[in-house]
């Protein structure tokens, strides 16, 4: 009995040659082309000058020992109201003098309202950023007068 001629059959067996061939293939060393020509090593940074201990101890210890002032024609802060990050609004004087509820997001002789604090409010106009603080009150006694 003679088989007969299956395409499938020759697929297949082309197919198991090409996996079991393939690997050893690339396994086997070669002669491959020049090796990429490596990056030069760039120079190694140096630490510079070490300022004196003096000086650190002279620096504050959190940012500035005094906040930037906030430019002339930013809002003024009266007040907080609600609570954070749920219902708070600012109470703001503007430039007219009249003061106003501001909600996050709102804006103020064209500075936005974008987020508040527990002791200041952040506002925006461009690129620029300003920390507005709540006043400071004076306590009960300088209030009314009798201080000493």
């Amino acid at each position: 009995m003679a088989m007969k001629f299956r395409p499938e059959w020759a697929a297949l067996a082309a197919a198991a040659v090409l996996a079991i061939g393939m690997p050893a293939l690339l396994l086997l060393p070669g002669v491959t082309g020049k090796a990429p020509k490596a990056p030069p090593v760039p120079a190694p940074i140096g630490a510079g000058s070490i300022p004196p201990l003096a000086r650190a101890y002279e620096r504050p210890l959190f940012g500035t020992s005094e906040p930037a002032a906030a430019p002339t024609d930013a809002p003024q802060l009266v007040g907080i109201v609600g609570r954070l990050n749920v219902d708070a609004v600012a109470l703001v004087r503007s430039s007219e003098g009249s003061t106003r509820t501001l909600k996050v997001g709102e804006s103020v002789d064209g500075w936005s309202l974008a987020s508040l604090a527990i002791d200041a409010a952040f506002f925006t106009r461009g690129s620029e950023r300003v920390r507005v603080p709540l006043p400071i009150e004076p306590s009960g006694d300088e209030a009314a007068g009798r201080v000493g």
